[in-house]
């Protein structure tokens, strides 16, 4: 598809979809999308509220309580999940375009970014089909004891705007795989692909009802979703003190919640490391994806016999990412999101300077200056204590600390109320094991970068969330666990009032 076809797959408007259809939000309320790069309005965006949540919750209890969506036959609810899978796949240019055009994410990065999002429905199809089962306790010749999962009811979904599509199936795939139905909120800041996925899921034809999508912001259709009697479920990825929020808001309903928020992961390169492959892990770790990712390694911890030379390297590197349009296929980092969120970016920079770092960083020439863009930062000569080590920034920007040894790096590691990610380089499998398993995130890799394998749980400790997703971890989540009791022997019943 070419540039000038792509860009006809933007709207003037964009419209809700609730009940199997595309509709104007109940207010008429509009708001306004802006690309990063050039700061001009993309479209206009219908905004949501609580009475369009309303409506959206309304058809999916309908589609769940009275339709067939949930009591379908596994393998006839699979084929619509398969045949979003390849709808997606034939839409790949188009997604990664809006995706670009509307988050600032290189091109490069969010084509990459699609494929996994396809991927997300076929493991999932695959995973009902053959994990989705029960376990049998037999009791002697008395009982037989089973277990089954059973889809929840009404899952409320809200992502975030630094991987929107990815996300969106992420969390949608095993929802609605599992039999569940589906609101989504989707970040006000990134809607255009959300549009795309709700047009993807229209033509595959899942019944009216089972997949709904309310844009809006979160103060009102955010809010009003958490807190909806008859959502039984939130999944919610997004800042910590956005996640503490939901969680009182859902409190008062009991709802089942699952928390992916924020992070500070530590990068921790011991004096043995593979240096060339540590450095490239370090650099693709913070500076892909605009350095807008929940995992990225914003705390580099280097052991002192390596710092000069490793932070030499880094420099160079760091010098020649080319910065650009999000549409060049060439450029490796685009602009932030949004005004807003530069300006946060920009101001822990030069908190930096004042808190007593050395700010290494390159410069913003040409278009590039009309666009929110950060440049690479490396923030030297940071300490841990320092607000931009404790911090989360979420952007292309670096605290590089240094250590002496395991027990001083493993302390410094754990001393962050975050505790999602963290990456350690030794070629001594030994203390690569032992390092894994003291610091204290949910998910770590030893000589490598992030690199996700659907099977296995994704989430962290302390500040950065509650419970985990992925792999058949999800159906402790998006499902609920019932266990029959069936008598098959004559067991002893007391006799009461006999």
């Amino acid at each position: 598809m070419t540039e000038q076809a792509l860009k006809h797959t933007t709207q003037d408007d964009l419209k809700l979809y609730i009940g199997g259809a595309f509709v104007d939000a109940t207010e008429g309320k509009t708001f306004d999308n802006y690309n990063p790069f050039t700061n001009e309005k993309i479209n206009a965006v219908a905004e949501g509220t609580a009475k369009d949540i309303d409506r959206a919750v309304e058809a999916a209890r309908y589609a769940f309580d009275q339709g067939p969506w949930g009591r379908m036959k596994v393998k006839e609810r699979m084929t619509y999940i398969y045949k979003i899978a390849d709808l997606i796949d034939e839409e790949v240019e188009r997604i990664a375009y809006l995706e670009s055009l509307d988050t600032g994410l290189p091109i490069s990065q969010t084509r990459n970014m699609v494929a996994r999002a396809s991927e997300n429905f076929r493991f999932y199809a695959r995973m009902v089909e053959s994990r989705l089962v029960g376990e049998a306790y037999q009791v002697d010749d008395e009982f037989i004891n089973y277990t089954v999962q059973k889809p929840v009811g009404v899952a409320g979904l809200i992502t975030p705007w630094n991987a929107p599509f990815m996300l969106e199936t992420w969390k949608a795939a095993p929802a609605l795989a599992t039999g569940n139905t589906v609101v989504l909120k989707p970040a006000e800041l990134s809607p255009l692909s959300a549009n795309l996925f709700a047009e993807v899921v229209d033509r595959a034809g899942l019944p009216e009802g089972v997949f709904n999508i309310v844009h809006g912001f979160g103060e009102t259709a955010g809010a009003r979703l958490v807190e909806h009697p008859d959502v039984e479920l939130i999944s919610f990825t997004g800042e910590t003190t956005t996640g503490v929020e939901i969680i009182k808001n859902s409190a008062s309903t009991l709802k089942t919640v699952s928390m992916e928020l924020g992070g500070k992961s530590p990068f921790i390169v011991f004096e043995d490391a593979d240096f060339d492959r540590a450095l490239d892990a370090c650099i693709w770790g913070i500076f892909s994806f605009n350095g807008e990712r929940c995992t990225a390694n914003s705390r580099l911890f280097l052991h002192e016999s390596i710092k000069d030379r490793f932070i030499e390297a880094l420099k160079e590197r760091v010098l020649n990412i080319r910065l650009g349009n999000p549409l060049d296929p060439n450029t490796q980092l685009g602009p932030l999101i949004h005004k807003e969120h530069w300006d946060k970016v920009t101001g822990y920079i030069e908190l930096a300077k004042e808190e007593g770092c050395d700010v290494f960083t390159s410069e913003i020439t040409g278009e590039n200056k009309r666009g929110n863009f950060v440049a690479p930062t490396l923030l030297l000569n940071a300490t841990n204590d320092m607000r931009i080590a404790q911090e989360e920034i979420f952007g292309p920007v670096m605290a590089v600390m240094t250590f002496t040894d395991e027990e001083e790096v493993v302390r410094l590691a754990n001393d962050v109320e975050y505790g999602l990610a963290g990456y350690v380089w030794t070629n001594d499998a030994k203390r690569g094991h032992r390092v894994a398993h003291a610091v204290e995130a949910g998910m770590l890799w030893v000589n490598s970068q992030n690199v996700r394998d659907l099977r296995t749980p994704f989430g962290g400790m302390k500040n950065s969330g509650i419970g985990r997703e992925g792999g058949h971890y999800g159906f402790d989540f998006y499902t609920e666990q019932k266990i029959i009791h069936v008598a098959i022997g004559e067991h002893r019943i007391p006799q009461f009032g006999k």
